[in-house]
């Protein structure tokens, strides 16, 4: 049991996550991919995504099933669940800027819970450049496969969460929102306790907590081993809270990445459409899609004429935001702005 004791300054730090991180789902369904219990609701659920993306599995990405192997989802290396960002390539660069230390400590961590794991692995830890790369290779085309075909209903499944959450807490309070977030967690007493692997007191010391709903998330998940005192403590709680909840975001992968959005608008279009499901400025776009800042300007202006974009000052440049026509056209809905509870 891991037992996090809250401060009043803690309180007041309580967020929840603006949208999903990319490379932490990805991480985290490989093993879910590889698990499969008859009967449980989640596998249910999971089991025409499961083996869709079985079907998919190229030999080469069989090294990320050694590196998130079955029965792992409650330890997985912080390094790879974090929540950073809106888009893979910036969450892969996060990780890969961390510090030694962080990946000391996940190491650590992983000896101990996994003393059998691949040599391949201590490599990576210790900056084994060959290995990173392959990595990185492999987890941008496992997502490609298995994570993105449902990213659009994954954020706004994610966003109606988010809302719900918002009106718990001018309802019933920061406590109300933590003592309501999932079965398996308690709130007692300045005090929130969740599933572990090790018994555990730890005291945010004014920290703050960040609460991410997490689609391919079996239980309660909370990163102890390599905590960073100078960021809020994470804590990724299953974002599906039935069996039909989860089979609505896989049930269909093809609203936000079918050909049909493509002939509709034009590939460079429909890829700058979907690079707004995360609101960005005109540069950030252009990167996002791969194109000149001019020509990402020239296509979110038609998008925008068209009602699927909306563009507003943001200091002295712009910040292009999906509409709701935007978003319904992509099957979901996009992440909005991080505020607190």
């Amino acid at each position: 049991m891991l037992r996090l004791h809250f401060t009043a300054e803690d309180l007041l730090r309580v967020r929840v996550a603006t949208a999903p991180d990319p490379l932490a789902e990805t991480v985290l369904s490989l093993p879910l991919l590889q698990t499969e219990r008859p009967g449980r609701a989640a596998d249910v659920a999971l089991s025409g995504w499961r083996a869709r993306t079985r079907r998919g599995l190229r030999p080469e990405m069989r090294i990320l099933l050694e590196l998130a192997p079955a029965g792992s989802g409650q330890y997985l290396p912080e390094a790879f669940t974090h929540a950073a960002a809106a888009d893979l390539a910036d969450s892969l660069d996060h990780t890969w800027s961390l510090p030694k230390r962080q990946w000391t400590a996940d190491w650590r961590a992983t000896r101990l819970l996994r003393p059998r794991a691949p040599a391949w692995i201590h490599a990576l830890h210790h900056g084994d450049r060959t290995w990173s790369d392959l990595v990185r290779r492999q987890l941008h085309a496992y997502h490609a496969m298995a994570i993105a075909p449902y990213w659009g209903q994954l954020l706004a499944a994610a966003q109606a969460e988010r809302t719900e959450r918002a009106v718990t807490t001018v309802d019933a309070g920061v406590e109300g929102l933590l003592g309501s977030l999932h079965p398996e967690i308690d709130w007692s007493s300045g005090t929130l306790s969740l599933p572990c692997d090790v018994d555990v007191d730890l005291r945010l010391r004014g920290q703050g907590i960040l609460l991410v709903p997490t689609f391919f998330c079996a239980r309660p998940l909370g990163l102890i081993d390599n905590a960073d005192p100078d960021r809020p403590f994470v804590l990724r709680y299953p974002l599906a809270r039935s069996l039909g909840d989860g089979a609505a975001v896989v049930a269909s992968g093809t609203a936000a990445t079918g050909e049909g959005l493509t002939a509709l608008l034009g590939a460079t279009r429909a890829r700058t459409l979907r690079a707004a499901q995360s609101p960005a400025g005109t540069a950030e776009l252009a990167r996002r899609v791969g194109t000149s800042a001019a020509t990402a300007s020239h296509h979110a202006s038609v998008l925008r004429a068209a009602g699927l974009l909306t563009t507003h000052r943001d200091g002295p440049g712009v910040r292009h935001v999906l509409t709701p026509l935007g978003s319904a056209l992509l099957g979901g809905g996009p992440p909005q702005e991080a505020a607190p509870c």
